[in-house]
């Protein structure tokens, strides 16, 4: 399941990109690379938030317009999330490793400046925890499985340059619970720098 949803992502983009370099039209289609710094948390169902992890994004976006001001954008990135949680003792961490496949709509009121709403869809590839006690009550080694497959919604906003360079912010709220009790869900802001190739 992991290699189709890759594959699917890894298609998709390639034809936007193959449909910007036929484009004669500045504004049609885009494909490119980009890159950034994510600051993520987890919210219970009790309305309790953890601390945040610090971490970066990467990845490849295609971006095609299907008018003047309305354009469609997938993306296929590789995530650094988790949480991490502090009390008076201790401090436990969980570093998680997605594939996300983002798609959004950004809307350009002007040229350079757009606004993004859109869904997406995530898979865990990889985790680990780190516990840190003075009183060495848990077991370090201990591991806490997320659930493999992750949704949720994305908000944001940028600018691009008439060059094809973009700064954007993007507000990540999940859907899916990371567990199985308490609805535990992803909380994550990106800002990320964009160019087009």
């Amino acid at each position: 399941m992991k290699k189709q949803i890759i594959v699917l992502a890894v298609l998709l983009i390639a034809s936007i990109g193959i449909n910007a370099q036929e484009s004669t039209s500045e504004t049609d289609s885009s494909f490119g690379i980009k890159g950034g710094y994510n600051l993520a948390s987890v919210k219970f169902d009790s309305d309790s938030e953890t601390g945040q992890r610090h971490g970066f994004n990467v990845g490849f976006y295609g971006e095609s317009f299907i008018n003047e001001a309305i354009a469609l954008q997938i993306e296929l990135q590789y995530s650094q999330q988790g949480y991490e949680i502090i009390n008076e003792n201790s401090t436990f961490t969980q570093k998680v490793n997605y594939i996300n496949m983002p798609l959004s709509f950004n809307i350009y009121p002007t040229q350079n400046f757009f606004f993004e709403v859109g869904a997406q869809v995530g898979l865990a590839i990889s985790h680990k925890e780190e516990f840190d006690s003075s009183f060495n009550l848990f077991d370090a080694s201990q591991e806490l499985d997320p659930n493999k497959f992750d949704y949720g919604a994305n908000v944001g906003a940028g600018f691009k340059t008439d060059s094809g360079v973009r700064l954007s912010a993007r507000y990540h709220f999940g859907l899916g619970d990371i567990y199985d009790e308490d609805k535990p869900r992803n909380r994550v802001l990106q800002i990320s720098l964009g160019f087009d190739l």
